[in-house]
């Protein structure tokens, strides 16, 4: 079995994703990360020099390279992954993986996303709660109809790691 973590940014999903391979002793794996390797340059730098048409592309393509080799893997992508190219749809009709939305208030992204911000090109403008409120409020908006088709939606909202780690593999066992 291949699991998917799928939400939005500041949701958890590398940082739940490692510590739930471990207590599976599955695999983890990161898309942006391996989209990193193999394009060597950052996702920032990949849209920046080659644009999010080129990336998206590149997206769906290790995406679904990953689906095919790989099992016993805990597969963390990014925010925008389900949202284009049918990706969402890819991993909803492949019987050998499940979809969990690691699911977050807006109040909780908007908290971890304020601290946050410096390390994330795409926010790191934005100065005051009301412009991240808005910015991540916007992106749900757009997003939410496909986080929401995930077979498993997991709340992180006042829960640690661990806690969100537990309730997973309630949820998958």
């Amino acid at each position: 079995m291949i699991i998917v973590l799928i939400g939005y940014m500041a949701s958890g999903k590398t940082s739940i994703g490692k510590k739930l391979a471990e207590k599976l002793n599955y695999n983890f794996l990161d898309l942006d990360a391996i989209i990193e390797e193999k394009e060597n340059m950052t996702v920032t730098e990949v849209f920046k020099e080659k644009g999010e048409i080129y990336f998206r592309k590149k997206e769906a393509f290790y995406l679904n390279a990953l689906l095919k080799s790989e099992n016993k893997t805990i597969l963390s992508v990014g925010g925008g992954t389900p949202c284009y190219s049918g990706n969402m749809d890819v991993l909803l009709n492949n019987k050998n993986v499940k979809s969990i939305y690691l699911k977050a208030s807006l109040t909780t992204l908007v908290e971890k996303l304020m601290r946050k911000k410096a390390k994330r090109p795409l926010i790191a403008h934005i100065e005051t709660k009301e412009e991240m409120t808005e910015f991540i409020g916007k992106h749900l908006f757009e997003r939410i109809q496909f986080y929401n088709q995930a077979e498993i939606q997991v709340s992180i909202d006042n829960k640690t790691k661990d806690d969100v780690v537990e309730a997973i593999i309630l949820e998958l066992f």
